[in-house]
């Protein structure tokens, strides 16, 4: 059965900025590696000076009293870990036996980290696979330490959890993004994604490509498509962004906004308006005053791909 904190933000996501800022050993392959976007890949027969060449994070053979290798990932936003896969994709005979995490928080990038809590204790790992290890009642973090025991590789690191955005700043602003995913928002559902996730809809900055965005297959039946965001935090939303930019061909001829307070009872936002491909769309006379909601449906005629959605308006106080 799938793990159902995957279906959570990875805040040690590049895309979220996130970044691996220290090891104490990356002797055969670096630890950057550790949150690159995509899948680890296998190059038969690749070497460097060092060794295989591995596309994930692997120190040395350890041949000290040291029991442990560690590395450090500053989390692209401060978030709860609700669970973490440690993928050790390609590493067969030199996966760490074990592992375990812990978290941190640092106040700013000049701030020190506060005493490590461990959210993992350590945990028996399988080569080749993905770990999928659920974490309960951990703290808000800003940072984590993987710890491997006692030395070996790991293809990658995703960490799945919740944001904890700052709204007390973020309301000073005025009008925010209150979908956005920095913010807290979420893409809890949607009817297809074959061709681009849902998630990429409220990721930040804009799509770079059309497999940068939420794509759906082509529909040969009744119906449209459509996707549920629940919003970082309640609030009035003034206006709208719909950006088709990369969808040439296959962007939706149409779409409307719903707004809901719970996910369930839903409201016109915005009637069902032409969209034109490879272009970046803005609704806000027509946007209708609703009061505070806390969900947005996305809803597309018949189908196809928008690279992103930004819903603003004023968080409820």
């Amino acid at each position: 059965m799938t793990a159902t904190f995957l279906d959570l933000v990875d805040l040690a996501s590049e895309r979220l900025g996130a970044a691996v800022i220290e090891a104490n050993d990356e002797f055969f392959a670096p630890k950057e590696n550790l949150i690159k976007p995509g899948p680890a890949i296998w190059k038969e027969g690749e070497y460097t000076e060092r060794g295989k060449w591995m596309d994930g994070w692997e120190t040395r053979r350890r041949r000290d009293d040291g029991d442990h290798d560690w590395c450090i990932i500053r989390l692209g936003v401060r978030g709860i870990v609700r669970g973490v896969d440690v993928d050790t994709a390609f590493f067969k005979g030199n996966y760490p036996e074990s592992c375990a995490i812990d978290a941190g928080v640092a106040a700013s990038e000049r701030n020190a980290l506060s005493a490590w809590r461990e959210i993992l204790a350590r945990a028996a790992l399988k080569g080749d696979s993905h770990n999928l290890f659920p974490i309960d009642a951990a703290p808000a973090a800003t940072h984590l330490r993987l710890r491997i025991f006692p030395d070996g590789g790991v293809a990658r690191l995703r960490v799945h959890g919740d944001v904890v955005a700052d709204w007390d700043n973020l309301r000073r602003r005025g009008e925010v993004d209150l979908a956005a995913v920095e913010h807290g928002g979420l893409v809890v559902a949607c009817s297809d994604m074959f061709f681009g996730s849902r998630h990429n809809l409220i990721m930040p900055g804009d799509a770079t490509h059309m497999g940068d965005g939420w794509e759906t297959k082509r529909r040969r039946g009744p119906g449209h498509d459509w996707t549920i965001i629940r919003l970082g935090t309640a609030g009035t939303i003034r206006r709208i962004e719909v950006d088709t930019r990369h969808f040439k061909g296959n962007a939706p001829g149409a779409c409307s906004l719903d707004a809901s307070t719970d996910g369930h009872d839903w409201r016109d936002l915005v009637a069902t308006t032409p969209l034109q491909p490879h272009a970046r769309h803005t609704f806000e006379d027509h946007v209708h005053a609703l009061g505070d909601v806390t969900h947005v449906r996305f809803n597309i005629f018949p189908d196809g791909g928008v690279g992103r959605l930004r819903v603003y308006g004023r968080p409820r106080p």
